[in-house]
């Protein structure tokens, strides 16, 4: 494969290939690249001209690789490794104040907890512009998605760089109106038969649960949501029982702190850049002050 490449080498080609082969379908790849479908189209159209090689099957909108596009995904995707790491360590080496930083955190930390520090940080370096991506997943700060991120499981990539920062209270709440209509718990047992609000996945909320000494079974979930946002709003309204930062909870006087003292949950809060990254002024002063501003409520 690489023979045929030697010459005449056009990376957007490429690398329209590699978002194709990853997306799947022509639409979702132009998206991720910020093209328009027949432009990316005929990039991939052109590199298979330039090869010689059918690298898709299309079948409707879909795009299966064949077997030539299997064999060059893994030399794209190294070569797409590769560019990153030339942008990283480029971004690294800049030592101005001034620029941009993306920084990614929960949609429940992005809205509640990191405005306040963003002023903060605003008054001591007024040259930043700082981007908030709130996002629940875990973005991939190896392909640059973003600088800086606020996780709570520790990242396990060997070109990270994490710091933990603290464990931080947690306890489950409801709304006043709940309580009011379904009873206070006074012991874990008492949640058998109460409402649950689940955040992402069921089952994975179940499991947390267990150590609350209720049987998994008798654990309900009557609403969710993949929004931390929308979960918490409907907790607000009435809906059920979910646990919540001690930090945002306190917030909102509509809540009511349940099993205090019995149940008592911790998690730990986590910063994360890369490597690289860490090297640049700027974006280790951001780490270093969101690691200051984080290390206490």
């Amino acid at each position: 494969m690489q023979n045929r490449m030697d010459h005449g080498f056009d990376w957007n080609r490429l690398r329209a290939f590699l978002a194709t082969a990853e997306a799947g379908s022509l639409s979702a790849a132009a998206r991720s690249l910020g093209l328009t479908q027949p432009t990316l189209g005929r990039q991939v159209t052109a590199l298979e001209e330039e090869l010689g090689l059918a690298l898709f099957e299309r079948a409707g909108r879909a795009m299966a690789l064949t077997d030539a596009g299997r064999e060059l995904l893994q030399d794209a995707r190294a070569m797409g490794e590769a560019a990153n790491r030339i942008a990283l360590v480029a971004e690294g080496r800049s030592h101005a104040l001034e620029g941009q930083i993306k920084v990614t955190a929960s949609d429940m930390t992005s809205a509640y907890i990191l405005p306040d520090l963003l002023v903060r940080l605003r008054s001591m370096a007024p040259g930043l512009r700082i981007d908030l991506i709130a996002a629940n997943d875990i973005r991939d700060i190896l392909h640059r998605e973003a600088d800086i991120a606020i996780r709570h499981v520790r990242p396990t990539e060997p070109d990270l760089i994490v710091r933990l920062v603290r464990d931080a209270p947690a306890h489950l709440y409801a709304s006043q109106g709940y309580v009011a209509a379904r009873g206070m718990p006074e012991a874990p047992a008492d949640l058998a038969g109460h409402d649950f609000i689940s955040l992402g996945d069921d089952e994975r909320m179940r499991e947390a649960r267990t150590h609350f000494g209720v049987p998994t079974e008798q654990i309900q979930m009557r609403a969710g949501s993949t929004s931390g946002i929308a979960t918490w709003e409907m907790v607000r309204k009435g809906l059920g029982i979910f646990p919540m930062s001690d930090e945002i909870a306190e917030k909102f006087p509509d809540v009511v702190r349940l099993l205090d003292g019995q149940v008592d949950i911790t998690f730990p809060i986590w910063l994360v850049t890369h490597r690289d990254l860490h090297t640049s002024r700027r974006i280790r002063l951001v780490f270093d002050m969101l690691a200051e501003m984080t290390a206490a409520p």
